[in-house]
């Protein structure tokens, strides 16, 4: 009986890691080449399936478990683990939606609440979507992050700035499973040429 159980506690394990999904970036999916109008602002163009209904897979409660990178283009290989929350509502007629998100794990915050909110808004003309994040330590909204889905991936790109020195910012949301989407985002100091992955997150629904 005592073996029985052992296997069946083995058996669970092993099916709990391989279902988990694996925090890196999947080579196989690649980051479109990027593009610049003649006054250097991004070219995007949206795909033909982009659609105000490309984030209903969110609306609902989550649990997140995010991979971040300690150091940004610096060549660092060391990476931080943490939880958070967030939940996630359809606003302006489906045309938008807005999620907030908590934890008290963000690293640098030693167990101080961070909040975040994000708005997400869907340009029925453009077919675009420009997202915007505010995080509770700063107050200020980001550059907006502009693209749209393609084949269940999402890419969504705005030119920023890190320690002074501007980049390029890549957000993926990979959603071919919607139960287990995953965020990540990369920098590009040489418009393009070159990417580093700094953060990821899986989210588990909350029933």
């Amino acid at each position: 009986m005592k073996y029985t159980l052992l296997l069946l506690l083995a058996a669970a394990c092993l099916n709990a890691t391989a279902q988990r999904p694996v925090l890196t970036t999947d080579e196989t999916i690649p980051i479109p080449p990027i593009k610049f109008n003649v006054d250097g602002t991004l070219a995007i163009k949206a795909s033909a399936a982009s659609s105000p209904d490309d984030f209903n897979f969110l609306v609902g409660k989550w649990k997140m478990h995010h991979r971040r990178l300690n150091r940004r283009l610096e060549g660092c290989k060391d990476w931080t683990e943490f939880n958070s929350e967030d939940e996630n509502v359809k606003i302006l007629s489906g045309n938008a939606d807005m999620d907030t998100y908590r934890t008290t794990e963000m690293p640098g915050m030693e167990g101080r609440l961070f909040e975040g909110l994000t708005l997400r808004l869907f340009d029925p003309q453009t077919k675009l979507w420009s997202l915007y994040w505010v995080a509770s330590n700063r107050g200020v909204l980001d550059p907006p992050m502009v693209g749209s889905f393609d084949n269940g991936v999402g890419h969504f790109f705005a030119k920023d700035t890190y320690n002074n020195k501007p980049v390029i910012v890549v957000f993926r949301w990979d959603v071919r499973d919607k139960e287990h989407p995953i965020w990540s985002q990369a920098f590009s100091p040489d418009n393009g040429r070159t990417w580093e992955w700094n953060w990821y997150n899986v989210s588990v629904r909350v029933p």
